[in-house]
């Protein structure tokens, strides 16, 4: 009897050690985020509210946000973290630095931000010392398109890596801006896309920084138009027909005189 308790003891304590540990890993897939958040700072409307997509996981996170044509907009990211990591974003699949198409991969041009540090990039960069702003616009009227490029648009991505090696290295983004000259005009009544905007003084200095290979934390955020977003029901609109919200069991009274239509020919759509 002896014998028995004390396999069912063993057990007991093996289980509590498995949840444990099974806790602590999935604690610490979803700690990959804590310590870098991302958010879209539009210059008319402040912070965008971000809709969680539903499907993104532990290691890739996705959110829309509503998009107003011709309104600026820049991506704010900060470092919660005591160490450097390094930044690719891409933006409508374009590398905001190379402007090259990005794969998201530790080889491309980025951006490195110190630790507890948060910075906001707003343009495409065009030289150490100038970039050319973000806007919503027509996807005709997106940089990416101007490249013929039309496989991730209107999809904000960042991707943060942790460095190799601990340094003493530190990157500082002066904020200093001048604008210079304003773009052409916008396409409309197209999907969303980013434009290559006016440019403007941002000053930005090089520093050495070697990535792991792997990046611990994706962000997506998707960019629409509001009635886009109304017509998937992400966001809540007033003036949205609510045509999923029909019952089977409990049809509009108004299509209903109370006898057997002839086939083909219901009076309310059937689901």
């Amino acid at each position: 009897m002896k014998s028995v308790q004390c396999i069912i003891q063993a057990l007991v304590i093996m289980l509590f050690f498995f949840l444990l540990a099974t806790s602590q890993v999935l604690a610490g897939g979803i700690n990959y985020f804590s310590d870098v958040s991302v958010e879209i700072i539009s210059d008319e409307r402040g912070f965008l509210t971000k809709h969680a997509a539903g499907f993104g996981n532990n290691h890739a996170r996705r959110s829309y946000v509503v998009a107003r044509d011709d309104e600026r907009y820049r991506i704010r990211v900060r470092n919660r973290s005591n160490a450097r990591i390094g930044l690719v974003i891409a933006v409508d699949g374009r590398n905001i630095i190379s402007g090259s198409k990005s794969y998201l991969r530790s080889q491309e041009r980025m951006y490195i931000l110190g630790p507890y540090e948060t910075a906001e990039y707003e343009g495409w960069r065009i030289g150490r010392n100038r970039v050319n702003r973000f806007y919503f616009t027509g996807m005709s009227d997106s940089y990416a398109a101007s490249w013929g490029d039309y496989s991730a648009m209107g999809v904000i991505a960042v991707a943060a890596y942790k460095s190799r090696h601990r340094n003493m290295f530190r990157y500082k983004d002066e904020q200093k801006k001048r604008p210079l000259d304003r773009p052409g005009a916008n396409s409309r009544g197209q999907d969303p896309g980013t434009g290559f905007g006016e440019t403007e003084w941002s000053p930005s200095i090089t520093v050495q920084f070697t990535p792991q290979d792997m990046p611990v934390a994706k962000e997506f955020i998707k960019y629409e138009w509001r009635s886009t977003l109304c017509k998937r029901g992400v966001v809540r609109c007033r003036n949205k027909r609510m045509r999923n919200n029909r019952n089977r069991f409990w049809p509009d009274p108004s299509h209903d005189d109370g006898f057997a239509p002839f086939p083909g020919l219901a009076p309310w759509p059937l689901r």
